[in-house]
C-alpha cells in the first residue's frame, strides 16, 4: 500500500506551504484508507472539499450508517446525509456508459497526505486528500491536529498524543516511520 515517490514542498496560494506524501490511487487502497478513516475515525476527523473560495468543514456526530462501493464510487453514509466520492473504476450502466474520458476526470487521479508548514518550517496541520483527473479538490481530511481541542479550539500546549493517527496511516500506507518534525512546531498559522 505504499507510495513509491518522495515527499515534495509545494506553495499554493491560500493553502500555504505543504509537504506532500504521494499515495497510491489504486482503487484497493482508497477503498481502504477511506473506509478505515470513516468507520474507525469518524469522530476524529474532519472533511469536505476545499476549493478556492469555500472550505467545508464537516464533522459527523455519529458513525456512517453504511460505507460502500458502487460503480467506481465510495458512498459514506451517515443516514440524513451521505456523500460519494469516485476513487474507483467507473462505467455507467449498461444502458447509459460513462464516456471514457468523464470516467478519467471523476476518478481520483491524485492522493496524498499533507503536512501543512508553518512560516517557520515547523508543521502545523496534518491531513489527507484527493483530486480528480481535472485535479480538483474531491475531498480534505484533516486528521487530528496537536494544537486543537475536538472543539477546534487552540489549546495552551500541544497535546502530541493527536497525532497518533497521523503516525500510524504514514506507517501502514508509506511505510515511513513518526518524524520528529511532526513534534516541531508550537502552534499552528492559517495561510
Amino acid at each position: 500500500m505504499s507510495a513509491t515517490r518522495e515527499p515534495r514542498i509545494v506553495h499554493e496560494p491560500g493553502n500555504g506551504t505543504l509537504e506532500i506524501f504521494p499515495l497510491s490511487t489504486e482503487e484497493e487502497t482508497l477503498v481502504a484508507l477511506m473506509t478505515e478513516l470513516f468507520r474507525d475515525h469518524w469522530d476524529k476527523i474532519i472533511f469536505g472539499p476545499l476549493i478556492q473560495g469555500a472550505v467545508f468543514e464537516i464533522k459527523a456526530t455519529d458513525p456512517p450508517k453504511r460505507i460502500s462501493m458502487l460503480d467506481g464510487y465510495l458512498t459514506v453514509d451517515f443516514g440524513v446525509w451521505h456523500f460519494h466520492v469516485c476513487i474507483g473504476e467507473h462505467r455507467g450502466s449498461k444502458n447509459n456508459p460513462t464516456d471514457p474520458d468523464l470516467a478519467r476526470i471523476r476518478r481520483t487521479a491524485r492522493a496524498e497526505f499533507y503536512r501543512r508548514l508553518n512560516p517557520d518550517g515547523s508543521v502545523g496541520s496534518w491531513g489527507i486528500r484527493l483530486f480528480n483527473g481535472r485535479d480538483e479538490n474531491q475531498i480534505y481530511i484533516f486528521l487530528p491536529n496537536p494544537f486543537l481541542s475536538d472543539e477546534m479550539k487552540f489549546l495552551k500546549q500541544p497535546d502530541w498524543s493527536r497525532l497518533a493517527l497521523w503516525d500510524d496511516l504514514r506507517q501502514r500506507y508509506l511505510d515511513l516511520p513518526p518524524d520528529p518534525k511532526d513534534r516541531s512546531g508550537r502552534t499552528m498559522f492559517h495561510g
